[in-house]
């Protein structure tokens, strides 16, 4: 069992920066791929970045490819997702998550989802 915890979402001007974290409890982090995806009002939950579990690989979304930065650190047990220039068509909930090998981007048999953090970008 793994259990996911976001945080460091919050309220910023466009052309800010945030940086989320996702604390995850349980063995064999280190096995997992890890992602991000977001939802926003009315919308579907859609992708915005996903690692390897090593580190070595990582994914983006068109929309914030060049702007956000995904990383991890196995040693703590936690992915980060830098997000830089945010944009008001940013907003919504942000959520970590987690499957065994590598997360896909159609979100197919994710193995464990946190419960999200809010982020809202001013325009």
């Amino acid at each position: 069992q793994v259990q996911l915890v976001e945080s460091g979402g919050g309220l910023v001007q466009a052309g800010g920066s945030l940086r989320l974290s996702c604390a995850a409890s349980g063995r064999a982090f280190s096995s997992y791929g890890m992602g991000w995806f977001r939802q926003a009002p009315g919308k579907e939950r859609e992708f915005v970045a996903a690692i390897s579990w090593s580190g070595g690989n990582t994914y983006y979304a068109d929309s914030v490819k060049g702007r956000f930065t995904i990383s991890r650190d196995n040693a703590k047990n936690t992915v980060y997702l830098q997000m830089n220039i945010l944009k008001p068509e940013d907003t919504a909930v942000y959520y970590c998550a987690a499957k065994w090998g590598a997360v896909r981007a159609d979100g197919y048999d994710i193995d464990y989802w946190g419960q999200g953090t809010q982020v809202t970008v001013s325009s």
